[in-house]
This record gives C-alpha cells, structure tokens and sequence, in this order.
C-alpha cells in the first residue's frame, strides 16, 4: 500500500488561470473543492499533480511551485500517473477520491510550454471525482487503495 502527503491544496475562482495555495479547504461530495472554478457534476473535479512532476519543470529552469499548473491538490510521495483508472486515493480526514482520468489533451499552449518547450500536467496530471467529502490540508496523509473489481 503507497501512502504520499498532501504539500499544498489550490484553489482558483475560475479554469484556465494558476491557482492558489489555501493551506486547507473541504472537499465535497460529486462536485470538488468548495470555490474552485472546476469543480463540479463531472469526472474531473479534483485534479492532483505530484511536486516530483513540478520539479522536472524547475530543472528546466523554471521559476514554478504548487497551483501553477492549475492543479488542486500537490502531493509528495506517490508517482501519480502510473495509478490506474478506478484507484482510490483515501485522506487521512476520510474524503475519499477515484481517479477517473489519467493526464488530458491541452487544445491551447499555456505560458508553461511557451517557456519550457513542455508541461508536465497533460501527461502526470490526473484527476479525480469525490466519493466522500470531507476536510483536505497540506500534510494530510494519502493511501493509495486498488481499484474495486467490476467498478
């Protein structure tokens, strides 16, 4: 069993724009993080990336951190884009998550590419739905629970 750490939770009032660390916010039931612009009745209500990922970017040379690739949660410990489809990420509150989708097509370049020549968050990026609200903080502890069979 993988157990990661939450290391920043983000929010923005709108899509398309980074987002800012608000140290802890809840979690709600079918929609996502209270005031933040994806959430939602949708597969993509919460989307994580780990600080791994951001690092490649910083090698790159650029000057990036937790919620400027707009994701929600940062984690620390857990190589997010190899869980499959289905995973349930357990927080250390009780919230619960599934991954419903792994990585995302970007239709626009954002500033990250421009500057970088890449961006992590379409291919290590994944996103999640909330199956059970509750409280997310930076530190909270993240386990990794195999996908349930026939779901």
């Amino acid at each position: 069993m993988s157990v990661g750490k939450v290391l920043a939770v983000c929010i923005s009032e709108k899509k398309g724009e980074r987002k800012k660390n608000v140290g802890s916010c809840q979690l709600l039931e079918n929609f996502g993080l209270a005031g933040d612009g994806h959430g939602g009745d949708w597969h993509r209500q919460v989307s994580l990336l780990a600080i791994e990922s951001i690092a490649k970017m910083r090698a790159a040379g650029l000057d990036v951190g937790p919620g400027d690739f707009a994701e929600n949660l940062t984690t620390e410990g857990l190589e997010l884009f190899v869980l499959p489809i289905g995973t349930r990420l357990q927080l250390s509150s009780g919230a619960l998550l599934e991954v419903t989708q792994i990585g995302k097509v970007c239709h626009d370049r954002c500033a990250i590419y421009y500057q970088a020549g890449d961006c992590v968050m379409p291919k290590e990026g994944i996103f999640a739905r909330v199956l059970q609200a509750g409280p997310v903080s930076e530190g909270d502890a993240i386990t990794v629970i195999a996908a349930e069979v026939g779901v």
